[in-house]
């Protein structure tokens, strides 16, 4: 698609956030335009807009699109090119599922479309299984298991390990279609899917885990997450073992719309369909015995994304490359940030419970945090922590983003809810990070100069600071506290070493002291 950018002040239109590809996804529920920004590893959702058209609702007794159904989208798609066009977005790709490939008449549909500019690529049922996949596969590195995706007009099933995909399938079972299987109660419902997933599903998951892809499903996670009364409000990544996700599917199926609709987070359209849906959830557990199911808010669109990038841009770490936009954009650049956690690793490194991915992650949040005012700091960056959609982290390693970042700002008496998240050892050991990274910052006032004319170490006991005899100076009262503080986390006695200004990386024998515990 061709649009006429328009750059007079688009960079600063998203905040610091760039526009730089949008996505079009024609299903058969919704029209959706995705804007994204950041980098496309793990990209930064800028403009998430969405008409709920329902292209699909007569699919499958007429075969065609609905007239009203086409001008409502059709409207909605008029407005998408001319945001776009504002925005000076032009690299645009646009897509279409069921609905449309299944339509008689979708010529009518398609044309008027091709005429705003767009181009738009018509999806098999295959092909929109596989990008789901991929799109679980760029949230979840390494993952195995069994992709489900829920949309309005189908079902996709396909199974990923190393890195690629096989045996992928589609089904005619979107949420537009479930009522159809209703009959007069659940478990007759329960036995007319189980009949239509024998027709592609496979026989088992293989004691692997399900990765549920779809609103529909996504909105039974919050529904879990408020069950279990969860500190976390991001559904993606919640897991269920098997059994706690029967029980989910159990509940959710003896659920009315009203009672759902009735409930923060879920609206009237998934609220409607969560009962259909849940009754199915039960049949492909039963069918697949997976051993966990996992919930991923990265489906089609984020594979769409995934599959446009290079190959050394896929094996990036997505933990890492989100955050690195985040924190740059808040003052605290990746440098810096790998400057002060190779500067720290000797002192306070990941040990049993966290990695060095996680630790330069929360070096590169407790910078930025700084940067926050004082009297509305802790809370917005522990919220950045837990709530914020990092990609390729669990809850533990969310609390410890958290202890981390409280532990930079001398907060070290943690809230709550990050001792549900992780144990003990592991929030003391992100404490240690954070403690660190405090020293490391304050010392020189952040500058790369005191990181060059220093040393952090801990041997036989002792937790030592070296500084060049240069910038002897630096050490100062609060970094004498700074120093005790993490040394008696530690459980180390502190001592600083002044060396000559060319020993401070060497062995340094024989040096001056000038502090003692």
């Amino acid at each position: 698609m061709n649009l006429a950018r328009r750059r007079g002040n688009r960079d600063g239109t998203f905040s610091g956030g760039t526009p730089g590809r949008a996505i079009i996804d024609i299903g058969s529920n919704t029209v959706r335009l995705v804007v994204y920004g950041g980098t496309m590893r793990a990209p930064t959702v800028l403009l998430n807009e969405k008409v709920t058209a329902q292209l699909g609702r007569d699919i499958a007794t007429t075969g065609k699109l609905a007239d009203e159904a086409i001008a409502l989208a059709m409207r909605g798609l008029r407005r998408f090119s001319l945001l776009l066009e504002d925005l000076g977005v032009d690299d645009v790709q646009t897509v279409a599922t069921a609905a449309v490939r299944e339509a008689s008449n979708r010529d009518d549909f398609l044309n008027p479309l091709r005429e705003l500019g767009f181009d738009p690529r018509i999806l098999s049922g295959e092909e929109e299984a596989v990008l789901s996949a991929h799109g679980v596969l760029g949230a979840f590195p390494g993952a195995a298991g069994t992709v489900v995706d829920l949309g309005g007009g189908s079902l996709e099933l396909v199974e990923i390990e190393q890195g690629d995909t096989h045996d992928a399938v589609s089904l005619p079972l979107g949420t537009l279609r479930l009522p159809e299987y209703r009959g007069d109660s659940h478990a007759a419902m329960r036995k007319a899917l189980n009949k239509a997933l024998k027709k592609g599903a496979p026989v088992s998951a293989g004691d692997r885990p399900l990765y549920l892809v779809g609103g529909t499903l996504r909105t039974m996670a919050v529904f879990a997450m408020q069950e279990q009364g969860h500190p976390l409000s991001d559904p993606h990544g919640f897991e269920l073992t098997a059994r706690q996700a029967r029980k989910l599917a159990r509940a959710l199926a003896q659920e009315t719309p009203e009672s759902l609709n009735a409930r923060d987070r879920i609206t009237s359209m998934r609220a409607e369909k969560l009962p259909d849906a849940a009754v199915l959830l039960e049949a492909l557990l039963a069918r697949l015995s997976p051993s966990r199911v996992v919930f991923s808010s990265w489906g089609l669109r984020e594979g769409l994304v995934f599959d446009g990038l290079e190959p050394h841009a896929r094996a990036q770490d997505p933990l890492l490359a989100g955050v690195s936009v985040f924190a740059t954009q808040r003052g605290a650049p990746p440098t810096l940030a790998a400057k002060i956690a190779a500067w720290t690793v000797d002192a306070a490194p990941a040990r049993a419970h966290g990695s060095e991915r996680l630790r330069l992650a929360a070096t590169m949040l407790a910078l930025a945090s700084m940067q926050i005012e004082p009297n509305i700091r802790m809370p917005q960056a522990i919220d950045w922590a837990l709530h914020k959609r990092w990609i390729a982290v669990d809850s533990r390693d969310r609390a410890m983003l958290a202890a981390a970042i409280a532990a930079n700002g001398n907060h070290l008496d943690l809230p709550g809810d990050l001792h549900e998240l992780a144990g003990e050892d592991a929030l003391e050991e992100a404490i240690r990070w954070g403690l660190s990274v405090r020293l490391a910052r304050r010392l020189g006032g952040r500058s790369a100069r005191s990181l060059q004319v220093s040393r952090l170490m801990a041997r036989d006991g002792e937790l030592v600071l070296r500084l060049a005899r240069s910038h002897s100076d630096l050490f100062g009262i609060p970094t004498e506290k700074d120093l005790q503080l993490l040394a008696d986390r530690l459980g180390l006695r502190y001592r600083v070493e002044i060396v000559p200004d060319d020993e401070v990386r060497a062995g340094g024998e024989a040096p001056s002291e000038m502090a003692v515990e």
